[in-house]
């Protein structure tokens, strides 16, 4: 990537060498390069002066971007570029036609799952293996009037419907950005994770209230008929943890989003998994004549669960509320702000912000004041390349007047 080709001024000459036309690169190679978009505004001690509108003239030797500017009008054909032909920039002609269809994107999901992966292809079985036995269970249940089989049918009834919704991520994040969803649908997939997170520390808590009821109320009283059912949900659970088990570790890295929703779905069969052999553990203890059997086997489930899904519920929380990026130190961004400051022609940092949009793309923006009658592309090429080594590849810098 050369920097200097990050940074080019236009005019609206059409004589110009490099006139402004939709059709100009911009110095965007390629469709995965994201550079530099900042504007320039009034410092703060200019704000009592009246404002100040650009003004094109046929003066070709006139930067597109002046100094006085204070906003930038941007023609409708920007967000095009060579994304046109591929049809994630296309401006829409009226606003209905900006929605996206839940018709069509349903659709979408549906014919994509039949040439999708082989892990959306696993989950799939999964789910169907899950719906027909918790489908069997219920009506069991019903027909014999055994409340327990019952709650368990519903139990597993809305873990199938979670996994549905990470299969449905898994399929809609392969959508291309559009002009309404600019930077596309993989957040999806971290939306998945943290919704079957969260769906795992509820099973805990409950597994932990349970645990408590069977310490107060006689033991001798308890169901066994649950046996069978816990075998059998277990065996279909230790399918799917052998379908997912490149992902059956507690602390794993997330390189792309796509990493954080396997790793959900897999600890939530894994999850199930060991709910299902605590069950079976303290039946057999009972058996035995051990006592408060339960409660200590569904105590140990419960904080099994709980520290398993732990690290994935604070990395998919920390992404959805903009945390800053944790494979980054605060150390080395506030090394990188004292760099900027420590120039003669930057006078203050501010609004320095950065996230993590997905696993792997870190997202960043901050202002600049600058001296009067300073080139700019060489503040942004010395901030570009203090932030790039970082590994923050998307950046917005805006830079202020200062007198």
């Amino acid at each position: 990537m050369e920097k200097n080709k990050s940074f080019k001024y236009y005019s609206r000459d059409p004589d110009s060498p490099h006139p402004w036309n939709a059709d100009a690169d911009l110095g965007f190679t390629n469709a995965s390069d994201r550079r530099y978009a900042f504007s320039r505004q009034p410092s703060f001690k200019q704000s009592m002066r009246d404002p100040q509108t650009p003004n094109f003239s046929n003066d070709s030797a006139k930067p597109f971007l002046s100094r006085n500017v204070s906003s930038i009008d941007i023609p409708p054909e920007f967000y095009s570029f060579d994304h046109a032909k591929e049809g994630i920039f296309q401006v829409k002609g009226s606003a209905a036609a900006d929605k996206v269809s839940v018709l069509d994107s349903v659709l979408w999901v549906f014919r994509f799952m039949g040439t999708g992966n082989r892990q959306m292809r696993r989950l799939l079985i999964m789910i169907s293996l899950n719906v027909a036995y918790s489908t069997a269970e219920l009506a069991f249940g019903l027909f014999t009037g055994r409340i327990g089989l019952v709650s368990d049918a519903f139990h597993l009834t809305f873990g199938c419907g979670l996994l549905t919704f990470s299969l449905f991520a898994m399929a809609a994040s392969r959508r291309k950005p559009d002009s309404v969803y600019t930077y596309g649908y993989q957040r999806l997939e971290v939306l998945s994770a943290f919704t079957n997170a969260l769906f795992l520390l509820f099973l805990s808590f409950s597994l932990a209230v349970e645990a408590l009821h069977a310490f107060i109320q006689d033991e001798s009283e308890h169901k066994h008929y649950l046996i069978v059912s816990a075998v059998a949900n277990l065996l279909v659970n230790l399918l799917g943890v052998w379908f997912f088990r490149n992902y059956a570790r507690v602390n794993l890295a997330y390189r792309k989003p796509e990493d954080m929703n396997y790793h959900s779905v897999c600890l939530h069969v894994l999850a199930d998994s060991i709910r299902s052999a605590g069950l079976i553990l303290a039946s057999w203890f009972l058996s035995l004549g051990v006592s408060n059997a339960e409660v200590l086997c569904l105590g140990l489930v419960s904080v099994a669960v709980f520290m398993l899904v732990m690290p994935l519920f604070k990395a998919t929380g920390g992404i959805l509320l903009q945390m800053a990026p944790p494979n980054i130190s605060s150390s080395a961004l506030s090394k990188c702000r004292r760099q900027i400051i420590s120039r003669e022609d930057v006078t203050e940092v501010s609004q320095t912000r950065f996230w993590e949009l997905v696993p792997g793309h870190v997202v960043g923006s901050l202002s600049l004041q600058v001296k009067k009658e300073m080139d700019d592309r060489r503040i942004l090429e010395y901030v570009h390349s203090l932030y790039h080594d970082l590994g923050i590849h998307d950046l917005t810098v805006q830079t202020d007047d200062y007198v």
